[in-house]
C-alpha cells in the first residue's frame, strides 16, 4: 500500500471555547490534486493553516512521507516540503519580484554571505517566463505595481522554484480573469503530473471540478465526505453536502 505524502490524523483545534477542528483526518497522495471544500466557518482554512505551520493545533498527528513532523512554524512546514499559495499571495508589496521570490531563503555569495541580487534577478526573470508572464517585467519591479494575476504568478513561481512536494493553493483563482485562472489551473495540473501533491481550496466549485482528482468536504469542523470524484459526483451533489441538505434527504 502506498504511503500518503500527507497524512493528518485526529487534528483538533480549539480557540478558547470554539472547537474549530474536530478530529479531522486527511490524506493526500503523491501526484494527486485534492479539492478542499466547505462553507465559511467549515474549518478548511484552519486546517490548511495547521498544515502550513501558521496555526498550532491542539492535538493530533501530522505525517509527511510516513514520518511524524512537528509543524510549529511556517519555516518548519517549508522545511518539510509544504509550500502555501494564499489568496492574497502573502507577498510584500514594497519589495521587488525577485526579493519576494526568495523571501526568507535569499541566495548569497562569498564568505560574508552577501545577497546575490544578480542571480536572484536572473532566476526571477526565467521563472516569470515559465509561469506565463509574457510582458517584459523587470525582476526589480515592486509587487505593488503588478496586477492581481501577476502577483499570483509570482507566488506560483516561488513554489515552482523551490520544488515543494506539497503545494497548498488557498483561493488561488480569486479575483483573476479567465486567462489568468487557466494559467493557475494549468500550473496545478503540471505540478500533479510531476508527482507533487496539491491541495486546492476554492469557493468556485466549477474551477475545482476542472482540476481536482478527489474532493474533500468539511462542515462544522469535521470531514463530511472525503472520496468525492468529479467524474461521478455532480456540482449539486457537492453543494448538498456543503450545506447539509444531503442529511435531510
Amino acid at each position: 500500500m502506498t504511503t500518503p505524502i500527507v497524512e493528518m490524523r485526529g487534528i483538533e483545534k480549539f480557540y478558547g471555547r470554539i472547537h474549530a477542528l474536530r478530529g479531522v483526518n486527511l490524506q493526500v497522495n503523491r501526484g494527486e490534486i485534492v479539492g478542499l471544500l466547505g462553507d465559511n466557518g467549515a474549518g478548511k482554512s484552519t486546517l490548511i493553516k495547521v498544515l502550513s505551520g501558521a496555526v498550532p493545533y491542539t492535538s493530533g498527528q501530522i505525517l509527511i512521507n510516513g514520518k511524524e513532523v512537528a509543524l510549529t512554524s511556517t519555516n518548519d512546514a517549508i522545511d518539510a516540503g509544504v509550500e502555501t499559495i494564499y489568496q492574497d499571495s502573502a507577498l510584500v508589496p514594497q519589495l521587488s519580484i525577485a526579493r519576494n521570490l526568495f523571501l526568507g531563503r535569499e541566495l548569497t555569495r562569498g564568505p560574508l554571505g552577501r545577497l546575490d541580487q544578480g542571480e536572484m534577478n536572473r532566476v526571477a526573470t526565467d521563472l516569470l517566463r515559465r509561469v506565463g508572464i509574457t510582458k517584459n517585467i523587470p525582476p526589480t519591479t515592486p509587487i505593488s505595481s503588478l496586477s492581481g494575476g501577476e502577483r499570483q504568478a509570482v507566488a506560483i513561481a516561488r513554489a515552482m522554484y523551490f520544488d515543494s512536494e506539497i503545494i497548498i493553493l488557498d483561493e488561488p483563482t480569486n479575483n483573476l480573469g479567465v486567462a489568468e485562472t487557466q494559467g493557475v489551473l494549468n500550473f496545478v495540473r503540471d505540478a500533479r503530473d510531476k508527482g507533487h501533491a496539491c491541495i486546492f481550496i476554492a469557493h468556485n466549485i466549477h474551477h475545482v471540478f476542472q482540476v481536482v482528482d478527489r474532493m474533500v468536504v468539511m462542515r462544522r469542523g469535521e470531514v463530511a465526505a472525503d472520496d468525492l470524484s468529479p467524474k461521478t459526483s455532480s456540482i449539486q451533489d457537492v453543494e448538498n453536502i456543503i450545506t447539509g441538505e444531503h442529511l435531510a434527504a
